[in-house]
């Protein structure tokens, strides 16, 4: 019999979050809200209650779960101490493990590579729990999904239903931002509990939005946070920190150059003395991106209503895009290189405007077996040239944009816009990461065709205008 027991402060959204009939929840947004502290608190209650609960708890590198999870006046070893000095609980540091009396135990593992999930093999979790949900590719989560699983454990009548269980957090941003926000956040109004199909898992799936005001904690300890937040100075950054929007993402590569109202605009017909071209990223197993162009001569437009707009010469428009996914992020068709182009061919009949061949990436001309997949796709009609991707071009043309961006805003050279109905580029461009290791880089493991295709684009000479 315990001796002492242990009270947790939780605020009423985080109790909420716990107690949820969900199998599949994440409780996530806004910085500050409390996640990591209630994986910890429902880790420990859930051990308390189950005699021989295997819970095991994910951050994506080990020195991000033993920093979060393991240090600080919050972390396992403070919350269990009383227990931990009774002999209640145990805390294994070579294997990484929480003993609880009962049999119950944590695991404290981490999962950096797609490579590593094969640890897990044989693993039977009642209990998966994710820290930062958004750091993990949907491949690796989902393979650990598929190890969640009651096996030959028991519960109480009055826990039925409420395991197997999934319990996750998260910010937005990094490179899984679009997964979760398609499967969690887009899945169904927040607190709404909706079933995924067979081909997603089949479970119960819920998200609870976090806010700072969930954390009555570090509102009383640190008042001032607030404050922090509000300074990082793009209101949008700060509407997507302080009330965990996830439209846009704190720290990615485009975040304080991005205005919905001013780079997203409705449609309007193309000046018939604009130059209309394409540009071209390959993909297989990862999606493939074709982007199409308005490139403005300066002449003014006319909207649907009657009104003339002024433009800069040199802007670019994005027009129209051909996304080749199964509706997952970033996963492809893997539809080959003729496919692709009849595609394109039809789109081009259907906008009955001359388009140029614009960049493609470099590795559609690479020659295997005396053909090339640029060959292929030039004897459907539809010729390419070749972006640069030499050393440097990335980060060049991520710079570039970042430029074109910024300019659609201060109007001090030629902007970038995209029409409303490129929904692929609106998903994906304006919340890509940075590459944490190389920041003036967006991270390669993300989401990131379409941004490739755009910075071909950006990075290739511009065309002759029929009016010069």
């Amino acid at each position: 019999m315990i001796a002492q027991e242990i009270t947790f402060r939780l605020h009423p959204k985080q109790t909420l979050a716990y107690q949820s009939k969900a199998a599949e929840l994440l409780f996530g947004g806004a910085a500050g809200g409390g996640k990591s502290h209630l994986l910890r608190v429902a880790a420990i209650a859930c051990c308390y209650s189950i005699p021989g609960l295997q819970v095991y708890l994910f951050r994506r590198t080990f020195p991000d779960l033993w920093k979060n999870h393991m240090d600080g006046p919050t972390s396992f070893p403070a919350l269990l101490n009383d227990w931990i000095q009774e002999g209640f609980v145990k805390i294994n540091y070579s294997k990484n493990i929480i003993e609880f009396w009962n049999g119950a135990k944590i695991h404290l593992c981490h999962c950096q590579y797609e490579k590593d999930v094969y640890s897990y093999q044989g693993a039977e979790i009642h209990v998966l729990m994710i820290d930062e949900l958004t750091h993990f590719p949907k491949k690796i989560y989902e393979y650990l999904r598929s190890r969640v699983r009651l096996g030959g454990l028991k519960v109480a009548e009055s826990f039925k239903g409420l395991f197997p269980r999934i319990l996750c957090s998260s910010n937005p941003g990094n490179i899984g931002h679009n997964w979760v926000k398609m499967d969690f956040i887009d899945f169904a109004p927040p607190y709404e509990i909706k079933r995924a199909s067979k081909e997603d898992g089949g479970m119960l799936r819920q998200f609870i939005p976090s806010l700072l005001e969930d954390n009555p904690t570090l509102i009383e300890n640190d008042p001032d946070y607030e404050n922090r937040l509000q300074g990082l100075g793009n209101p949008a950054l700060v509407k997507a920190m302080r009330y965990g929007l996830w439209d846009i993402v704190a720290g990615g590569m485009f975040d304080d150059v991005w205005d919905t109202n001013i780079h997203v605009i409705t449609p309007f017909l193309i000046p018939p003395t604009w130059t209309i071209d394409r540009s071209f990223d390959w993909g297989s197993s990862h999606p493939y991106s074709v982007c199409f162009w308005a490139e403005s001569n300066g002449s003014d437009i006319k909207l649907n209503d009657g009104t003339l707009i002024s433009t800069q010469r040199g802007s670019l428009y994005l027009i129209a895009e051909i996304y080749g996914w199964t509706g997952r992020p970033n996963e492809g068709t893997k539809e080959v290189a003729t496919e692709i182009a009849r595609k394109i061919k039809a789109f081009e009949l259907q906008l009955k405007r001359n388009v140029l061949a614009g960049p493609a990436d470099s590795s559609i001309f690479d020659v295997q077996n005396g053909n090339s997949y640029a060959a292929d796709m030039e004897r459907i009609g539809v010729a390419w040239l070749r972006a640069d991707k030499g050393p440097g071009s990335r980060v060049n043309g991520w710079e570039l944009m970042r430029q074109r961006l910024k300019n659609s805003i201060t109007k001090e050279g030629p902007g970038l816009f995209a029409f409303n109905t490129c929904r692929q580029f609106l998903r994906t461009v304006p919340v890509l990461p940075r590459n944490e290791s190389k920041m003036e880089d967006v991270d390669s493991s993300s989401e990131d065709h379409i941004g490739d295709a755009v910075r071909y684009k950006i990075s290739t000479k511009t065309y002759k205008f029929k009016c010069d």
